[in-house]
């Protein structure tokens, strides 16, 4: 593993030796050491990166490059002159998969330094483990979210200090850090809306010590989850996680006694603790630009639809639709979360609490469209197949959620594999035979991997 300072530098040094190997290339044979040496290099530094990822890609946004989805320094003059020769020839992501080799990259770099002069897209490059093409409509974003899961994982991470200090606020102040709200909310909306499936993932990640925090951030980005599915987004969509955020801020009126007590709550200590709702909702209707929606979601979360729940005695007809799907992630996080006084649930029981609750409380067009969002093994889960390999969910199979798309990282022997494969479940591996099914979640420190590494790009 290495952390992402230490992966921009070897993302640099990709960029350095490429930039340097094309224009040998241009002046010199290909067994002339200057381009032995750029090729190993290199090859060196893919090697270390694609312990983590099968595919890594430079590519071209505007007048800047982009490797695995970051964005780098701002170019040399001999990087720009390779942005000039690519862009001529229509060429704006190059991607070397695992198992480039080293006469590959040679071939390749000699090809790219033959081009000449201002050509359209048709160039030929015949490489198995590289390819050339253009960047997609959905890659063209300067943010450097996309599917890195190194720019994902320091949106989260920066999202829960944000809700620290949303939390703080509230502490001293009475009114929460509005501005950190937003930023943070921000950011998760634009990353829900490009790769949900990575955002989803990582919530499942995180540290317990820090509960509270990454309670708050985790049930914001499960209810914008669940809204973009329904089609909600720009404004609303940020109201509905800024809500969804602030849904607990009550609890900054609860003893701490009570709210970090690790046995069971007595009645007349639970009885304090509803009292969240009420406060929660005080404290955000006087909060100046706090939208509408937010008191009513701290209100209303703990109500059901048959009228149980609490605040005691505050009927309603119907609920809101984001306290609906915030009440749902709330639960969901909450059930699967390790904690002083509580085992995590696995998702398929916590499932099966939301479905057999269907329709009574909560409502069933939202449970099973949250069903279909995360599956009963979310993205991102590494679990164990009939077979008796060992695979990430890459992404979620909504008519059966049993049978998810799968990279398959571990053979039947446990041995790691060197070129991961994707399979789709619900497909027989042949004509006749009875599809492969997973068997149970593993956990990922048996096997000494982040499986969030592994998701597909």
């Amino acid at each position: 593993m290495f952390d992402q300072s230490s992966r921009a530098g070897y993302y640099e040094e990709l960029l350095r030796r490429f930039a340097s190997g094309v224009r040998a290339a241009q002046l010199y044979a290909a067994d002339h050491p200057l381009l032995g040496r750029n090729v190993d290099g290199l090859l060196a530094a893919l090697k270390i990166l694609q312990q983590q990822m099968p595919s890594v890609a430079i590519g071209i946004v505007g007048s800047q490059l982009v490797v695995a989805d970051t964005p780098m320094p701002k170019a040399s003059s001999g990087m720009s002159e390779l942005i000039k020769r690519l862009r001529d020839h229509g060429i704006e992501r190059i991607a070397f998969d695992r198992g480039v080799t080293a006469d590959e990259i040679n071939a390749f770099m000699h090809a790219i330094g033959s081009l000449a002069g201002r050509g359209g897209s048709e160039h030929s490059f015949n490489f198995p483990h590289i390819h050339v093409g253009r960047i997609t409509a959905d890659e063209k974003r300067d943010d450097g979210i996309g599917s890195d899961m190194a720019a994902i994982r320091q949106l989260y991470s920066n999202a829960v200090a944000a809700a620290e200090s949303v939390w703080e606020s509230a502490v001293s102040e009475g009114m929460p850090d509005v501005p950190a709200a937003l930023q943070a909310v921000d950011g998760l909306a634009e990353a829900v809306t490009q790769n949900r499936t990575a955002l989803v993932a990582l919530t499942a990640m995180k540290n317990y010590d820090n509960y509270t925090f990454t309670h708050m951030v985790n049930v914001s980005i499960l209810t914008m989850g669940q809204a973009r599915a329904l089609g909600i987004e720009g404004r609303l969509l940020r109201e509905f996680g800024l809500s969804a955020l602030m849904h607990d801020i009550g609890k900054v009126r609860t003893p701490k006694e009570i709210l970090n007590k690790p046995d069971k709550l007595t009645d007349q200590e639970f009885s304090i603790m509803r009292r969240h709702t009420v406060d929660g909702a005080e404290i955000l209707r006087r909060t100046p630009e706090m939208p509408i929606l937010a008191p009513v979601v701290a209100f209303e979360h703990h109500l059901r639809l048959d009228g149980t729940g609490y605040p005691i005695g505050a009927l309603r007809g119907a609920l809101n639709l984001g306290t609906m799907i915030c009440s749902i992630s709330d639960i969901y996080d909450a059930m699967r979360s390790q904690r002083a006084y509580q085992q995590a649930f696995p998702t398929d029981r916590i499932m099966a609490v939301l479905k057999r609750n269907d329709g009574t409380q909560f409502d069933q067009h939202l449970v099973r469209r949250f069903v279909q969002l995360l599956g009963i093994y979310p993205p991102g889960n590494l679990v164990k197949l009939s077979t008796g390999e060992v695979a990430v969910v890459a992404r979620v199979h909504a008519p059966d959620p049993y049978r998810p798309r799968v990279r398959v990282l571990f053979d039947s022997g446990g041995r790691r594999l060197d070129l991961p494969f994707e399979r789709n479940l619900w497909e027989p591996a042949r004509a006749g035979d009875e599809p492969d099914s997973v068997v149970s979640p593993v956990d990922p420190a048996d096997y000494a991997i982040d499986p969030l590494n592994f998701l597909p790009a």
